[in-house]
Formats: structure tokens, C-alpha cells, sequence
């Protein structure tokens, strides 16, 4: 078993007890006694859709979900929570190039859960020294569009608007939704789904965020710290529970805004 390689096969509810990083993972402390929750699964399915443009399969995303939706089925945690350290320290999904040694590690807390080959790098730039990570930084429109994949199938409420908006404003400058941008589109679609009565019917984030890196007026730039705390400041705004959408475009922001840092700290 590689260095923090899912222990698949382990997630059993047993007696009601609840699924432990520890019973998962090969993690060690604190991380090993928390209950695995849904924000913390949807935190890591963000980060991998962003950061290697997929949900890795059988990946830590993947063991997560399954071990937080057990442990939401038996009444142990609410839907949408997120474990204390997680929601602290995050989770991260690196792609390293080093002499000898090219993988992707992700992590929940600082500690390691996975390890593996990664698909073999790019040439260094002409005249560039190589880099230790092959990943380019995550634009707000290359998060957006991951956010098709994450949270794809929810229909466009008017916090997922506000958390849109403030993206797009990110990358303008500007306070106010440009006529014909990404965010008219989406306060659009929030608008026409409070009249829908059928979820069939609602426009969906998929519809919105699929091509967003196109859609958004001005260009698109990197996504940061300071623009993350803005988008999640308005979808927490504008949500009656003042809570972000698990995997949604709040959640993917910051995800891309961490992976960003941890390239060029």
C-alpha cells in the first residue's frame, strides 16, 4: 500500500458508530478520532475536480463521500457540516515533478491520504528553471466550470448567483452584474427557477457554469485568498442558513484559491 492509500473496504457503520478518518485513512492524532463529514468530502471532490480536472476514482473524494453519506444516513452529522479540522487546515491536491519522482499527493489536514503516478509532465519553459509543480494556477473561470462538475445537477438559487456575481466582479472590477456577462446569466436563471415549480424544469449550475471561463466579461485572472473570502462572504449572504453549498461555487473558489497558494506562496 502506497504512503495514505485509501483503506477501501473498511467504511461499515457497525453498531451506529460513526466513520473516523482513522478507519479510512492513514492518518495519525486529532485527524484519525474526527467523524468524517459531507462539507469535508465535498471540500476534497472541489479540490480534485480543480486541481487534476476529475474526481479521482476510488480517490480520497471518493472514499469521503461514501464514509460522510453512511455517516449522514444514520443521524451521526447533518448534511453540509464540516469536520473542525478541515474546516481550519482545508484539504489540498498537489501534482509534484521531482527528480525521480513525478505524483499527485492529496491531504485533509496537513496529513497525507494519497499518493500516486501522475501522467507525465510538460517540457520546462524555454529558459525558465523547472518548476516542482506542474500545475498551472486555477483561474476564477476554470473554478467556475469545475463547479458543472461538483455541484452541476443543483439548480441556480439566488446564492449561487450572489457567490457568481462576485466572482465575475473579481475578475471586472466592477460592483454591478455586466449586461450579457456570467453573472446576469446566473441572476437570470435564479430568478426564472423561483417561479419553476419542478426541479426537472430549473436551470441548473451545469447550464450556467459549463463554459464560464468564455462567458466571463473582462477575461478571467487567478483565483486568490482575497477573491475566495469575497465569493463565499456572498453566497453565505444571500443563503437563509448562512452556509455555502457543498461543492458549490463558493466552496470551489476557495478550494482553487488554496491550490493557487500552495503553488506560489
Amino acid at each position: 500500500m502506497s504512503q495514505g492509500q485509501p483503506r477501501r473496504g473498511e467504511i461499515s457503520i457497525g453498531g451506529q458508530e460513526p466513520i473516523k478518518y482513522g478507519d479510512v485513512f492513514e492518518v495519525s492524532g486529532e485527524l484519525a478520532g474526527e467523524v468524517v463529514k459531507p462539507e469535508d468530502a465535498a471540500m476534497m471532490q472541489a479540490a480534485e475536480t480543480v486541481g487534476l480536472g476529475h474526481t479521482q476514482p476510488g480517490g480520497p473524494a471518493a472514499v469521503m463521500q461514501s464514509a460522510a453519506k453512511e455517516n449522514e444516513l444514520a443521524g451521526i452529522v447533518s448534511h453540509g457540516e464540516a469536520s473542525d479540522l478541515t474546516a481550519q487546515l482545508g484539504v489540498s491536491v498537489t501534482d509534484s515533478h521531482l527528480p525521480g519522482l513525478h505524483q499527485v499527493t492529496e491531504s485533509v489536514a496537513g496529513q497525507v491520504v494519497a499518493q500516486y503516478p501522475s501522467p507525465a509532465p510538460p517540457s520546462p519553459p524555454a529558459g525558465g528553471a523547472p518548476r516542482t509543480n506542474i500545475r498551472d494556477v486555477i483561474s476564477i473561470g476554470e473554478a467556475l466550470e469545475a463547479v458543472a462538475f461538483t455541484a452541476g445537477d443543483k439548480p441556480v438559487s439566488r446564492s449561487d448567483a450572489a457567490a457568481i456575481q462576485a466572482a465575475e466582479a473579481r475578475v471586472t472590477g466592477g460592483a454591478v452584474a455586466v449586461s450579457g456577462g456570467l453573472a446576469a446569466e446566473a441572476q437570470a436563471a435564479a430568478s426564472a427557477n423561483e417561479l419553476t415549480m419542478s426541479n426537472e424544469n430549473k436551470i441548473t449550475l451545469s447550464d450556467v457554469l459549463s463554459d464560464a471561463s468564455r462567458k466571463l466579461v473582462g477575461g478571467d485572472k487567478e483565483a486568490t485568498r482575497e477573491d475566495a473570502e469575497r465569493v463565499v462572504g456572498a453566497e453565505m449572504r444571500n443563503n437563509p442558513a448562512m452556509v455555502t453549498h457543498p461543492g458549490g461555487v463558493a466552496d470551489t473558489v476557495a478550494s482553487a484559491a488554496r491550490l493557487n497558494q500552495e503553488i506560489y506562496p
